[in-house]
């Protein structure tokens, strides 16, 4: 049957007029069997380009350049956009604006603007910045927490009691990060049960949706899959997300599983910013663009605008610098776009 599959797809691209996937043709490839079984309709994407993305970046970015981003992003169709992140200015000083940012947003009516908030304190400077979102993080790795938080698993999980309340009692919705799912760089694996009751505990404190990350990019579709299985049995599948880095080349891979397990919301960043700290040199944040053309390959609807996207991603590549963009998609379109 695959092979069947291939010859399909095979005809259908030498059908068309040029190498540009069409409309046409990308209804074409949706139809195809076996490649879009199981596969959602439509996908929620969250960029965490302007915070995650940024945050640790050397150059000094404008807060004029960070709104016009978010803006960019959102005008392009972005449903999600994480803006920023009230953290000590000591630790992220990229970040140190977040509440002028936040305040100059000129906000577009389908799209949020969620922030990182990991504190009480954070918490409480978000909600006076106007933040109607925010979202906190743990690990699935005791020893990851134990050396970057100082504290175990459940002394995380514990401190965020206060800062949901807080977001209960301000009808402010409350997101939940779990970072290193599937491999830690301190402890190497980390078993499924273990992302499972992370991502449990924070479903039950009220986090309305559980982002799961593969923070060091060392998941492939069988351990991806296998961390998906075990969560799902505690926590519904429309709650949960995928953040996937691409450090080994398989985020694509990796997400693409996840929508076959159900998952139909996707975090990435704009120009695949964010690099693996863990990890000098590689890659990071799985691109949008990468993700959109993928989906949209699929006959996925996300609602993005993909030239708007490109120019989005033009634009942060540009300000910092001329930097190679880290989305192929985005640099063959761009180049396209020369010729």
């Amino acid at each position: 049957m695959r092979g069947q599959v291939v010859k399909d797809i095979v005809k259908i691209l030498q059908d068309s007029k040029s190498h540009n996937i069409s409309k046409a043709t990308t209804r074409q490839l949706s139809t195809v069997p076996f490649l879009g079984k199981g596969l959602p309709e439509s996908v929620t994407i969250v960029d965490v380009g302007p915070r995650d993305g940024l945050q640790n970046e050397s150059q000094k970015i404008s807060t004029d350049d960070k709104v016009q981003l978010i803006e960019m992003l959102a005008d392009a169709g972005v449903p999600v956009v994480e803006a920023t992140s009230f953290v000590s200015k000591k630790w992220v000083p990229q970040l140190a604006d977040a509440a002028e940012v936040l305040g100059r947003i000129q906000r577009h009516g389908g799209t949020r603007y969620p922030v990182l908030a990991p504190n009480m304190k954070g918490a409480e400077n978000a909600l006076a910045a106007g933040a109607k979102e925010i979202a906190i993080f743990t690990a699935a790795s005791e020893a990851f927490n134990q050396k970057n938080l100082n504290c175990s698993v459940e002394e995380s999980l514990r401190k965020f009691d206060d800062v949901v309340a807080l977001a209960k009692r301000e009808s402010v919705a409350v997101r939940g990060y779990v970072s290193c799912v599937v491999g830690c760089p301190i402890q190497g694996y980390v078993p499924p049960q273990d992302a499972a009751r992370v991502a449990q505990a924070l479903d039950q404190m009220g986090c309305y949706e559980v982002s799961l990350g593969d923070t060091i990019g060392v998941g492939t579709p069988a351990s991806v899959a296998a961390m998906f299985d075990a969560i799902i049995k505690y926590v519904p599948v429309s709650r949960l997300a995928a953040h996937m880095h691409d450090t080994y080349g398989q985020a694509l891979a990796n997400i693409l599983t996840a929508l076959q397990m159900g998952v139909s919301v996707i975090d990435s960043s704009v120009a695949g910013l964010g690099g693996c700290p863990y990890a000098k040199g590689a890659t990071g944040n799985v691109a949008t663009e990468d993700v959109v053309y993928m989906l949209h390959g699929f006959g996925i609807k996300t609602g993005i605008d993909m030239e708007k996207l490109l120019d989005a991603s033009a634009f942060i590549t540009g300000v910092l610098g001329g930097r190679k963009n880290n989305s192929r998609a985005a640099e063959a379109l761009l180049k396209k776009r020369v010729q």
